[in-house]
């Protein structure tokens, strides 16, 4: 089967369960978002996907992409992109060599420098290559992450809650950047959010989860 796939995956923080098992598919070009209250364990799971859970966690169930178990496969190939809160740009990268820091395969050095030009340009970023990321506004900044995410040619994408510290006009602009583009790529995309109009504008599709059942008396 195509998409992501998470398959009756259970974390447990200090061998006590955060949710009840999550089993859900992601079709190509689509949006599942996965909510719950701070601390519910949402983050958790993103984590337990690019397979970077903190030691303190346990988990079980299974997390497949194209049909493929990634259970084991290094973080480096699984093929995943992911966008945080914060967009992570490398300081001491000019803003062309952050986009270019994700190319799989540029070619020569001026192939490599016309694709990220064009790339910056889709964007309405022209001309910004050889600027220091620290003079960007948080939405040219939210825009670079974004370019460095596709261009290394992830099959699947996680969001986790990318536009929670943009203000409300930007937030909807770079929310409908980032779900068009995915979308454009054919890109399951996993999005953790507390924001009902994140899930609204990525499609409605909403799983929401679970606090495991308490323990009940022997007598009940």
């Amino acid at each position: 089967m195509s998409g992501l796939e998470l398959v009756a995956v259970e974390l447990a923080l200090h061998g006590q369960p955060l949710f009840e098992p999550v089993t859900a598919t992601v079709p190509p070009g689509e949006v599942l978002s996965i909510t719950g209250p701070s601390g519910s364990g949402k983050s958790s799971l993103l984590a337990f996907a690019c397979g970077v859970l903190a030691p303190e966690f346990t988990a079980r169930g299974d997390l497949r992409l194209d049909g493929r178990s990634l259970l084991g496969v290094p973080t480096e190939r699984r093929r995943l992109g992911i966008l945080f809160q914060d967009d992570l740009l490398f300081p001491h990268l000019s803003v062309g060599a952050n986009v270019a820091f994700g190319l799989r395969d540029g070619g020569s050095r001026a192939a490599r420098r016309r694709i990220v030009a064009d790339a910056l340009a889709s964007v309405g970023l022209a001309g910004f290559a050889e600027r220091d990321p620290a003079t960007l506004s948080g939405g040219e900044r939210a825009r670079v992450a974004l370019l460095r995410v596709l261009l290394a040619e992830p099959r699947a994408v996680l969001l986790d809650e990318p536009f929670g510290k943009l203000d409300a006009p930007l937030r909807d602009a770079i929310r409908r950047l980032v779900f068009e583009r995915c979308r454009e790529r054919g890109l399951p995309v996993l999005l953790v959010t507390h924001d009902a109009a994140d899930v609204a504008a990525a499609g409605g599709r909403e799983y929401p989860l679970r606090e495991p059942p308490t323990a009940r008396p022997a007598n009940d």
